[in-house]
């Protein structure tokens, strides 16, 4: 039998989770440090939703490597997936440029990702620290998507024009429905495109360009927004090895 284990800190979405574990009959645990008990390390099955500054101490103490995507992931992939420029490098040399451009850290939440010239950029982080660096475009919609074995198994409207949908609860139209099942459908069916068995992409339209890629994260650490509980546990599950 899976058991979920959850951080100490409580939020909507791991309360969800929770619930939906206990609808499959599945065992739950919430920690209430950054340290395992004995007791709970020897669980056959521990699937894991935590941040992701906390997950690999506890990846290594339940003997797991959690699944999560190649920093060079984005810049990797092909352009009509894109529709604007990623690099991967430093923060160092992204403090070197004086113009607008969107920088993040490929998979932790070092610091927030957002559009920032250089010399905006978090002074208290070394300048070998990786970023993904990217042109500045408007996104239009933003949809989040659980992926499974390259099959799409829910997602949810999470953005439009820049405004995060809670209130107006994760809804969206059918047609948009159809629109980013099929865009998802087509990326994850190209060859060319190398997917981890259990993630989380994250897709949009942007503003004269079309449908493209936002990025890949890890689903251990993802917001569900609209998702469905069930669907994304069952990701979550096979996001380990």
């Amino acid at each position: 039998m899976p058991t979920l284990i959850l951080s100490p800190r409580h939020t909507e979405d791991s309360q969800r989770l929770w619930r939906a574990a206990g609808r499959l009959g599945w065992r739950t645990e919430r920690l209430t440090s950054w340290r395992i008990p004995l007791d709970l390390r020897a669980v056959p099955e521990p699937v894991i939703y935590v941040e992701a500054l906390m997950a690999p101490t506890l990846a290594e103490e339940f003997g797991v490597t959690l699944v999560e995507p190649p920093d060079d992931w984005l810049p990797r992939l092909p352009d009509e997936y894109r529709q604007r420029a990623v690099r991967l490098t430093t923060l160092g040399e992204a403090r070197t440029d004086p113009n607008p451009q969107f920088v993040k850290p490929p998979n932790d939440k070092s610091f927030t990702a957002g559009v920032y010239r250089g010399d905006d950029l978090p002074k208290e982080f070394p300048d070998d620290l990786p970023v993904l660096v990217a042109g500045v475009v408007k996104w239009r919609t933003e949809f989040r998507c659980f992926v499974l074995d390259r099959q799409l198994q829910t997602f949810s409207i999470y953005l439009r024009d820049g405004v995060l949908q809670k209130e107006n609860g994760f809804a969206s139209t059918d047609e948009e429905d159809a629109e980013v099942t099929a865009y998802v459908n087509r990326v994850l069916a190209d060859p060319r495109v190398d997917v981890p068995n259990a993630v989380v992409m994250d897709v949009g339209v942007i503003d004269g360009r079309g449908w493209a890629v936002v990025e890949l994260n890890a689903a251990w650490a993802s917001g569900l927004y609209g998702c469905d509980e069930a669907k994304a546990l069952e990701v979550l599950r096979h996001a380990k090895t």
